[in-house]
């Protein structure tokens, strides 16, 4: 069809309109709805029509026998219409399947309903305040349920075998397990490729992290493809470095700054904290590792440093896996220096879990959280503005193991 070509004439369209009141033109139970309701049935009895003349080649005697009355939930509200029947009961059309009452495309807005965070009784209002119909906590229930084979299958899904950058963070959910309402973590893992791209590549809840627990994920994401890492950025997690250092001997292991800098603010009171996040700068923008000892040393015998000995120390405790940021040119360092580009998914997910009180089952938290991560990452596309320099640093720092995924 030509780009100027129009699908319906002018003529047509005001025949259509004739007599109509505006605005109820696109109500449904106005024109639109009388359309869909024409367009729904038409189709219905052309499915009809096929079905009989394949029982008719196949030898079989059989015609129409009436229709019956149906009512189908639409993502536009209720649509009445009538369902053709043969004599033998076999006919089953695709476009309604049998047993079914609901539209396609009304599953996939209950479903985006809920992958936003709203609540089953906010799901309900939303449906009955737009369509005037109700759906049942059941319904709701059945229709994410869909999504739970999909899920199984994302959860396996093959992997690149290298990426560059791997963030590894948590967010606790309350979930219901054995009879009491329990602080789970849900552990989340962001892969960036060569080309500065985000995969979310896994997800896993578990109540306490370790040594066996990280060492399973690890072995599952080398078990899925990924035979390298680079770089992976992490916040204090416990077993973590043990259990990669094991499956990935070369990957370089590098704590958030960023949660550094949270956890010394944890001693100071409100006031205090912003200067003395401005007395830690010069620890992290040293020009190497050295530099930043040495800046650690002087904040230490420094005014805050005698006040709260304890984020020195928290820093100390933790340098091992500070110190290789400062390998990096500065180009990378940006890219490494925060666990933002997970934090923000987690912001997002928390956002989505926080109507939800607690969950009643691990199955329950994964579905919705699993919804919320496919509606925030499909916008993920384009790599940071900063990758392209990043890029180049990284190829000279890791050679041959920067590898391009095909």
């Amino acid at each position: 069809m030509a780009k100027n070509d129009k699908v319906f004439s002018a003529e047509l369209l005001d025949q259509l309109l004739a007599g109509r009141d505006p605005q109820r033109v696109l109500d449904s139970g106005g024109l639109i709805g009388e359309l869909k309701k024409a367009l729904a049935e038409r189709m219905l009895n052309a499915e009809m029509d096929v079905h009989l003349a394949n029982e008719a080649d196949a030898g079989v005697a059989n015609h129409r026998n009436g229709s019956s009355p149906k009512t189908v939930l639409t993502p536009e509200g209720p649509l009445e219409l009538s369902i053709p029947r043969d004599r033998h009961g076999r006919f089953d059309p695709a476009l309604i399947v049998k047993y079914r009452r609901r539209f396609p495309g009304f599953d996939d807005k209950i479903i985006a309903l809920y992958a936003r965070g709203m609540s089953t009784r906010d799901i309900q209002g939303h449906v009955r305040e737009l369509y005037g119909i109700e759906v049942s906590p059941d319904l709701v229930s059945a229709v994410t349920d869909q999504v739970i084979d999909e899920i199984a299958a994302w959860q396996v899904r093959p992997l690149e075998s290298s990426y560059a950058i791997v963030f590894f963070d948590a967010l606790r959910v309350k979930i219901r397990d054995e009879g009491l309402v329990r602080n789970k973590a849900v552990y989340l893992a962001i892969g960036v490729d060569a080309g500065g791209c985000k995969h979310v590549l896994g997800m896993w809840i578990e109540q306490s992290e370790g040594a066996k627990f990280w060492l399973r994920v690890m072995n599952e994401l080398k078990s899925r493809g990924t035979q390298d890492i680079l770089i992976a950025v992490v916040d204090g997690l416990k077993g973590f470095p043990e259990a990669i250092t094991a499956v990935f001997p070369d990957t370089v292991v590098q704590t958030c700054i960023v949660h550094l800098i949270r956890y010394s603010m944890q001693f100071a009171s409100w006031k205090e904290r912003k200067p003395i996040a401005a007395a830690l700068k010069p620890i992290y923008r040293a020009e190497n590792a050295a530099a930043a000892e040495r800046e650690l040393q002087a904040f230490d015998e420094g005014f805050w440093g005698r006040k709260y000995p304890m984020i020195a120390q928290s820093w100390r405790r933790n340098w091992e896996a500070v110190t290789p940021f400062f390998v990096f040119p500065e180009q990378v360092r940006r890219i490494i220096y925060t666990t933002n580009a997970i934090e923000s998914l987690n912001a997002s997910v928390r956002k989505a879990v926080r109507n939800k009180g607690h969950f009643p089952s691990d199955q329950a938290a994964t579905k919705l959280i699993w919804l919320a991560l496919r509606h925030i990452t499909q916008n993920w596309k384009r790599p940071p503005p900063a990758w392209q320099a990043a890029r180049a640093q990284l190829a000279i720092q890791f050679g041959e193991r920067f590898v391009f995924n095909d």
